[in-house]
């Protein structure tokens, strides 16, 4: 299999705070953990986010508020090993590009789908908003994903937020849930709805709304570059077209003009016999 390789283009908000973090943290890791124990760790985190949540909508009284510090616990967790298992893989120099490419961001799908289903679970969101949201998350993954591919680099994200800043909102979410609780607001044409299904349905649209910018503004800027190779490709082929053509021709003059001497050479020589012939014809008187 063809290893590849991409660069990295990491420009979010957070990035200057979390990168010397994370390079801290490798540095001082025990032996023992590798990137796939971290890797482990981060799944293990978001599906501790997810019971929590779980927990949150079938549980009442103070009981469900010490669920909710638990699922951003789990948010954490996450963090800790999806964000540190690749940095501690280049910080060892024990990359495996292609393994931890699609590992890593294959758990993240999982974990953007619990941490979705986590919110429409524990009744702070509507469900079916929460799932919204979901699908909007998975189709900016792929977007980047594919961006990836075609353009050799990979940009986590376009607005400076990345996985980090949304694990950040999440839990910012979480503890406005454990201070106020859930709230209803009225809203247009839908009535009467938690904040959290405002705040996530916002979410959800944001999603859908970066998923068909970036799919344009790629899409314009990638037929733009094809249509340029395109040409100069076209160009090529044309100039060794016209160079082979060349070359043909050259030949075929060559072959023409050995023919014409190899006739006139004939012709010569004929001549000359015919004179030979008539020079030995006896005479007489």
């Amino acid at each position: 299999m063809k290893q590849k390789t991409e660069v990295r283009k990491n420009d979010i908000l957070l990035g200057p705070l979390e990168r010397p973090a994370l390079q801290w943290l490798a540095a001082h890791m025990p032996a023992w953990v590798n990137s796939d124990t971290l890797t482990i760790i981060g799944i293990l985190g978001s599906l501790l986010t997810l019971v929590s949540f779980i927990y949150v909508g079938r549980t009442g009284g103070p009981l469900r508020n010490y669920w909710v510090l638990i699922a951003c616990f789990g948010f954490v967790v996450n963090w800790f090993g999806d964000s540190l298992d690749g940095t501690l893989a280049r910080y060892r120099h024990m990359e495996r590009p292609n393994y931890g490419y699609f590992i890593d961001h294959s758990v993240d799908g999982f974990t953007a789908l619990c941490m979705f289903l986590g919110f429409g679970f524990s009744g702070i969101s509507r469900l079916d908003v929460t799932l919204f949201a979901a699908i909007g998350y998975l189709l900016m993954m792929i977007t980047v994903y594919l961006k990836t591919k075609v353009t050799g680099v990979f940009e986590m994200t376009t607005i400076k937020l990345g996985p980090t800043e949304m694990r950040l909102i999440a839990i910012i979410f979480s503890l406005v849930n454990y201070f106020i609780g859930v709230k209803n607001v009225e809203l247009p044409l839908v009535g009467s709805q938690t904040y959290g299904t405002l705040v996530i349905g916002i979410i959800a649209l944001i999603l859908f709304v970066y998923y068909l910018v970036e799919t344009v503004r790629v899409s314009v800027k990638l037929e733009k570059y094809d249509a340029e190779r395109l040409i100069r490709r076209k160009e090529k082929e044309a100039k060794k077209q016209a160079k082979a053509a060349a070359k043909l021709e050259k030949k075929a003059a060559k072959k023409q003009r050995k023919l014409e001497e190899g006739s006139a050479g004939a012709e010569k020589k004929k001549k000359k016999k015919k004179k030979h012939a008539v020079e030995d014809i006896p005479h007489t008187a």
